[in-house]
């Protein structure tokens, strides 16, 4: 029997990127810019979250032509 590599497998950023499907790290990274640009201000976590996924998503889509 052979064992199969994880090696061979799609990594998660790929299968995303495969999908036009944002990562975690993107949305994270975009939502800690957008933190950022108000000033540092606590509070508005959720939001900074879900406009950093639609922002990411929407450029991803567009890239990929979806």
């Amino acid at each position: 029997m052979h064992a199969r590599l994880k090696t061979d497998l799609p990594s998660e950023a790929e299968t995303s990127e495969r999908m036009g499907v944002p990562s975690h790290d993107e949305i994270a990274a975009r939502a800690y810019e957008l933190f950022e640009e108000r000033g540092r201000a606590h509070g508005h976590d959720l939001d900074d979250w879900l406009q950093a996924e639609s922002e990411v998503l929407e450029a991803r889509q567009e890239r990929l032509g979806l």
